[in-house]
């Protein structure tokens, strides 16, 4: 079963996007090609325990198993050794990440305080940084299981070749991005 922005982009997306761009094969439309979530976990230096704990919250909101990451190099000053886990992510593709981005769009978007739209600033390939500094926002996480309020990194990598194409796929998906013309 497909989920609900899946059905939405192929039938309206990709055919509103192929006026707006003048793209003459279909296969040329940009797309969504999968969702990363990662939280660093400065804690997990010091007690292991921490990062299970974040494993299972980060597993609860993404609906998908979750993998642990591992410093790359030791740093005496921050008592961090090679291969130490220290972080969890999780990549989410095809229904999953459009489930995933249907309820963060919807539901967790609207929960942020002050929130007035998301910075419209890609990485230059098209590829959508979001940095969440509280993830209680996301229904699935259980305010007693929690410790530590922790922030969260939401990364949408497209198949757009340049920015401007990217934030026009993602308008479609009605992201809510801020206006140029209030910047101060």
């Amino acid at each position: 079963m497909k989920s609900r922005l899946e059905e939405k982009y192929k039938n309206e997306i990709v055919n509103s996007l192929q006026k707006k761009l003048g793209i003459k094969n279909i296969m040329q439309v940009p797309k969504l090609s999968s969702v990363v979530l990662n939280v660093g976990v400065k804690d997990a230096v010091l007690d292991s325990k921490v990062l299970n704990t974040v494993q299972d919250i980060v597993k609860d909101i993404a609906g998908q198993a979750t993998v642990k990451t591992k410093a790359k190099k030791s740093i005496a000053g921050f008592k961090l050794r090679e291969g130490l886990p220290i972080g969890v992510k999780v990549t989410l593709r095809k229904q999953k990440m459009y489930s995933f981005l249907d309820k963060f769009i919807n539901i967790a978007l609207p929960r942020v305080r002050d929130f007035n739209g998301l910075t419209p600033k890609l990485d230059g390939n098209g590829n959508l940084n979001i940095g969440i500094k509280d993830w209680l926002i996301f229904p699935e996480v259980d305010y007693d299981k929690i410790d530590k309020i922790r922030g969260l990194n939401i990364t949408i990598q497209t198949t757009a070749k340049n920015d401007e194409i990217a934030i026009e796929l993602l308008k479609e998906f009605k992201i809510p991005f801020k206006n140029k013309s209030k910047r101060q």
